[in-house]
């Protein structure tokens, strides 16, 4: 299995979702065109950010055709296979082996916490179709919030994962100790969580980052400084982005969709998962905390159109 060197900046691609709830295939292209245009290192989709779960077995098999075809292999692709079963993850990992994906990314359903055999067939069966695979850890209710020495086991046992992407907090000490265990096939292991712990993930040793896509410019200018050796102003940078980091994590998928219809990537910003709704006054800050940083914005896609969903 030919395994390529992943690293810096994969956002997460969100779902545009119009008021009927379907998907809005044209602001999915202009989102790829944006995450592109970012200097993005890759792209992920979909992931728990792209609201996989709400997806159906059809749309989901169109959607990520559509995001292969609208990538084209300008950047990896990392297709998410994640599934609430082992064999519905397997075909899912067939498809992206049919697109040429970089890696496929699973986290394992939180179903399966207690069940350490099942979590090590489910990840056996997406490694059997021979693509890399990215074992995504992720707290509840997403995923299994795996222990540091499970996940080293997962990598040990089964011959196809080659990274892990690591967001169970505390992300940097369990990045640590992934790292220390000095295992032969591991390439890298990326932080995720939104971006919200990079300096620290960066300090022990992540290969990169694979945060919400909405500010997936400024997500790559802090790589590109990381990689230059300048941690000063990773730091710097990432104290100016901190305030909207937090914000997202309260309100995630909505948040997201909103920044990018301000920003004049998306017009539709529909939510099919759960989760709390921003109001009016919520909306007036999320504008400000955009405005605190418009000097860091491309031109064009600096202060917010308005507020009005």
């Amino acid at each position: 299995m030919a395994v390529m060197k992943l690293s810096g900046v994969y956002p997460i691609l969100a779902t545009p979702f119009r008021t009927d709830r379907a998907v809005d295939e044209g602001d999915l292209g202009r989102l790829i065109e944006f995450i592109v245009a970012a200097g993005a290192d890759g792209i992920v989709f979909p992931g728990v950010a792209s609201e996989f779960e709400t997806l159906d077995g059809d749309e989901r098999t169109h959607l990520v055709n559509r995001v292969a075809h609208g990538v084209a292999a300008r950047v990896p692709l990392v297709i998410g296979v994640s599934a609430r079963n082992a064999a519905d993850a397997g075909a899912y990992a067939q498809q992206a082996r049919a697109l040429d994906a970089a890696a496929v990314m699973a986290v394992a359903p939180s179903s399966l916490a207690t069940e350490k055999s099942a979590i090590c067939d489910y990840y056996a069966a997406i490694a059997d179709v021979g693509v890399p695979v990215i074992l995504q850890n992720a707290p509840a209710p997403a995923g299994c919030a795996l222990s540091a020495d499970d996940v080293v086991d997962l990598v040990r046992t089964i011959d196809g994962i080659h990274y892990v992407k690591e967001e169970t907090l505390p992300c940097g000490q369990r990045i640590t100790q992934i790292l220390a265990a000095q295992l032969p096939r591991l390439v890298g292991v990326f932080g995720g969580a939104g971006g919200r712990y990079i300096t620290d993930e960066l300090a022990r040793g992540a290969c990169g980052t694979m945060p919400a896509c909405e500010l997936a410019d400024l997500h790559a200018r802090q790589f590109a400084l990381h990689r230059a050796g300048d941690a000063h102003g990773v730091r710097t940078l990432y104290y100016r982005m901190l305030p909207l980091l937090n914000f997202q994590a309260v309100f995630r998928m909505a948040m997201t969709k909103e920044v990018l219809r301000m920003r004049g990537v998306i017009e539709s910003i529909g939510v099919r998962a759960a989760g709390p709704q921003m109001d009016t006054g919520d909306r007036i800050e999320l504008v400000t905390l955009l405005n605190d940083i418009a000097d860091l914005l491309p031109a064009g896609r600096g202060r917010p159109l308005s507020t009005s969903p």
